[in-house]
């Protein structure tokens, strides 16, 4: 974000897209929207954690190789080089709330393990 500019960050993805709320020296947050049956990649951070809050719908998180459901009002923590994604298996939109803190928040900081867009 520019530092004249007060418009939240907005960016489109193959699974959703990804507005940042706020943003400062060691935390930003961003509302994130999964559409239906589509997931994030399978990937690790090395400079920051994370934690989710399932705002709307369902999403099955893989943290480190487990399976975990959540639902609307829960949270999870993903810490720094866990391996981490999430996943909207239901039909309606997923949305959740993402807090990343660390010393670095780039989006460049993602090693992507598995990617079913293709991407790295």
């Amino acid at each position: 974000m520019s530092g004249a500019s007060n418009s939240p960050h907005h960016d489109e993805r193959p699974w959703g897209t990804f507005t940042v709320l706020d943003e400062s020296g060691d935390y930003k947050v961003k509302r994130i929207e999964v559409l239906p049956q589509r997931r994030l990649s399978y990937q690790k951070h090395s400079q920051r954690a994370e934690h989710w809050m399932i705002v709307q719908g369902s999403a099955k998180v893989t943290l480190n190789g487990r399976e975990i459901m959540l639902v609307s009002g829960q949270t999870i923590d993903i810490p720094v080089g866990a391996a981490h994604r999430i996943e909207n298996v239901a039909g309606e939109k997923l949305v959740f709330i993402e807090i990343q803190q660390g010393r670095y928040l780039g989006e460049d900081d993602i090693e992507r393990l598995e990617d079913d867009f293709g991407r790295r």
